[in-house]
């Protein structure tokens, strides 16, 4: 896998997925732009910094779940198990996408050609962090709390503003303009497509000092402070952008929480929520373009 800390630039693709990382419950990352700007490059790297998860003393690599554009209801959510049913008699659920992709990364390539009824419903488990099936008599939940990746191509499809308004950061990605910076992102994945495994290990050193600091940020997560005054600015923000409800406006704050917690602060300050609010706020058609601060 290309490590996360070897795209070359794209700040503002790296900081809403290193955030959504720190806080999972940010409601998912929307990666608006065209093909080849490393958006599912970056999501894939995501989940190889995050904790690995430890199962009855197993120690396992976080899951990487990929959702296909054909995927049923059932394949997302879960169905019913019909071999446990003819065997044994019983109804059992058969567990979907959303329960593998539990405590990793779901990743949603064009979702603007998904079926909204099934973007909606990873978005409410996206936000919810449980996934519930009601099959034939049987209604269940689990857990499902996963980092939520999804990409976008103007080019390919609209995107309906209610299904955008939904995910807690977008981020407008586009090819590098520079030409030395074209120049590395080629040299970079020349090396790594020569030999993967030395590519990684030159990058090991920051890849590792990313991962400890996504530990360290949900640990202090819960203690960070959203002081009143910074609230007001969330607000006052939210008011320009002409934010509609106040998701924007919780999504803001959160991810606020977040880059206070990924920098080692307790407290948020005003240049945090300045930073982060073009992710939160801006409108579906600007996708947090550096050209809407």
């Amino acid at each position: 896998m290309y490590p996360f800390a070897a795209v070359v630039g794209q700040k503002r693709l790296k900081l809403a997925l290193l955030l959504l990382g720190v806080d999972l419950g940010l409601g998912g990352v929307l990666l608006c732009g065209e093909k080849g700007t490393a958006k599912s490059t970056a999501a894939r790297g995501l989940a190889e910094l995050l904790p690995s998860l430890k199962d009855g003393g197993e120690v396992r690599p976080t899951p990487f779940v990929e959702l296909p554009l054909g995927a049923t209801e059932d394949r997302l959510a879960g169905g019913l198990d019909l071999g446990a049913a003819v065997k044994q008699g019983r109804l059992a659920v058969r567990p979907g996408l959303l329960a593998r992709a539990h405590q990793g990364v779901l990743y949603v390539d064009e979702v603007n050609l998904l079926p909204p009824y099934l973007t909606h419903l990873v978005l409410d488990a996206a936000v919810s962090g449980v996934a519930r099936v009601e099959r034939e008599g049987l209604s269940l939940s689990h857990p499902a709390r996963f980092a939520l990746v999804a990409s976008y191509n103007p080019e390919e499809g609209p995107l309906g503003p209610q299904l955008a308004d939904r995910f807690g950061l977008c981020v407008m990605v586009r090819g590098e303009t520079d030409p030395a910076l074209r120049v590395e992102v080629l040299r970079r994945r020349l090396a790594w497509e020569a030999d993967p495994q030395a590519f990684n290990a030159l990058w090991r050193p920051e890849q590792d000092e990313l991962r400890r600091g996504l530990v360290r940020a949900r640990e202090l997560l819960p203690r960070v402070v959203l002081a009143k005054s910074e609230r007001t600015l969330v607000a006052g923000l939210a008011a320009e952008a002409g934010s509609q409800g106040q998701r924007g406006e919780l999504a803001c704050a959160r991810a606020a929480r977040a880059l206070a917690a990924w920098q080692g602060k307790e407290q948020v300050a005003p240049e945090m929520v300045r930073e982060v609010a073009p992710l939160a706020l801006a409108p579906p058609a600007s996708c947090g373009d550096d050209r809407h601060p």
